[in-house]
C-alpha cells in the first residue's frame, strides 16, 4: 500500500480490481503533461457486468447509484495503472458519466453522484470536480453506467 489514498480505499473496504484489457482499438488511459485521461469504465466486476438494462424502468436510482461507483472504482484501477502511486493525484478536473435511461428518467445527477461521492470520500477536497451527466438509450454490454475521468497529477 502507497500513500493516503490507497489508505482511505482498504478503509472503505475497497480492494482496486486489475484493469480489463481494452475492447476494442483505445488505451485505457493517455497522459499529456500533468493531466491523465482515463477512458469511461463501466459497471464491470470480476468480468462480469453488475448492472444491466436502464435507470427507470429495469433497475432503480439505488441500484444506478451503485453501478457508478463501480465506474469510479474501475475508474481509480485505471489511475493506479497509470501513475503507479495514486498519492500523485493533484485533483480530480472533470468526469463524464453515462446512464442507461428510460426516456422518462430524469434524475442522471443523482446516478453519478455514486462515481462522485466517492471520488470525494477517497480524495477529500481534492476529488471534487467539474461533471456532466448525460442520459443514453444504451451502453455497451447493455451496462447501465459509463464514467469517465481526467486527473491532474504531479
Amino acid at each position: 500500500m502507497s500513500g493516503q489514498y490507497e489508505k482511505r480505499l482498504a478503509e472503505l473496504g475497497i480492494t482496486l480490481p486489475e484493469v480489463p484489457t481494452p475492447a476494442a482499438n483505445y488505451v485505457p488511459f493517455v497522459i499529456t503533461g500533468n493531466l491523465v485521461f482515463l477512458s469511461g469504465q463501466v459497471c464491470k466486476a470480476g468480468g462480469a457486468v453488475t448492472h444491466r438494462g436502464k435507470v427507470g424502468r429495469d433497475l432503480d436510482l439505488a441500484a444506478g447509484r451503485a453501478a457508478a461507483r463501480l465506474c469510479a472504482i474501475n475508474l481509480m484501477a485505471a489511475l493506479k495503472l497509470a501513475i503507479g502511486d495514486l498519492d500523485r493525484v493533484v485533483r480530480l478536473v472533470s468526469v463524464r458519466g453515462y446512464v442507461a435511461s428510460d426516456p422518462s428518467f430524469t434524475e442522471q445527477p443523482q446516478v453519478i453522484n455514486g462515481a462522485s461521492d466517492l471520488f470525494v470520500e477517497v480524495f477529500g477536497e481534492a476529488g471534487r470536480h467539474s461533471r456532466t451527466a448525460i442520459g443514453v438509450a444504451v451502453l455497451p454490454s447493455d451496462c447501465t453506467a459509463e464514467v469517465d475521468a481526467v486527473f491532474e497529477i504531479r
